[in-house]
């Protein structure tokens, strides 16, 4: 990954995915007037279920994995932003491999978001009013992390609207410029030259395959 990309993924992928895996929804036609609204809600209704399962977490970290299956998962876009994260090498990788790609992706995103769940830490996020969203086919809901003693973080969250059911889903985060998509897309890109998408798999599944350490992310 370029080092300029992974000092400023440093610094803000913790937050960036703390928030990010407790915003992305489903945004219904109705809703979708004022989107900051029901993202807040979704991130109270989240935070009260990790409050209420903490002694099923510290004893057992994938209880985290299980919550945001269960709660996050089905508002996400994953087949999207996986597509996404392709970018220009989707047209080398060998069509057979693309289900299983996408399903170790879905749970890479999984892994990812328990480990930035783990480590909240008193996290703020203000929302900038959104406009009417009607006709649209795509929007950005912008926002503000803000945590005592340290610097805002701007972020904007990227969402689409499924041309089937009508309904809105978010595919990425932009923290400070950097999109969390953007930076995979250049981490595996030269994987998948050099060594092939099963390379890019195998490292997913690794990551995937491990069990959850909460202890080492804590704040």
């Amino acid at each position: 990954m370029i080092t300029t990309i992974s000092k400023v993924i440093s610094n803000v992928s913790r937050t960036g995915l703390f928030i990010l895996a407790t915003t992305f929804v489903s945004l219904s036609h109705a809703d979708s007037i004022n989107p900051q609204v029901l993202l807040e809600k979704v991130t109270q209704t989240t935070f009260e279920r990790i409050e209420a399962e903490q002694a099923d977490i510290q004893s057992n970290p994938d209880q985290l994995r299980a919550i945001i299956e269960q709660e996050l998962m089905p508002h996400i876009d994953h087949k999207f932003a996986a597509f996404k994260v392709l970018g220009s090498q989707f047209r080398s990788v060998p069509k057979n491999r693309i289900p299983e790609y996408v399903e170790e992706f879905r749970q890479y995103l999984i892994s990812n978001f328990a480990v930035a769940l783990s480590s909240y830490g008193g996290q703020q996020l203000v929302f900038e009013p959104v406009k009417n969203t009607e006709d649209k086919k795509d929007m950005t809901v912008k926002a503000i992390i803000r945590k005592a003693g340290n610097p805002d973080i701007h972020v904007n969250f990227k969402l689409r609207k499924n041309k089937k059911t009508q309904e809105w889903k978010t595919y990425d985060l932009v923290a400070e410029g950097i999109s969390l998509l953007s930076s995979k897309r250049n981490e595996f890109a030269s994987i998948i030259r050099q060594q092939g998408i099963e390379a890019v798999i195998d490292v997913m599944k690794s990551k995937n395959s491990k069990p959850l350490n909460i202890a080492s992310t804590s704040n």
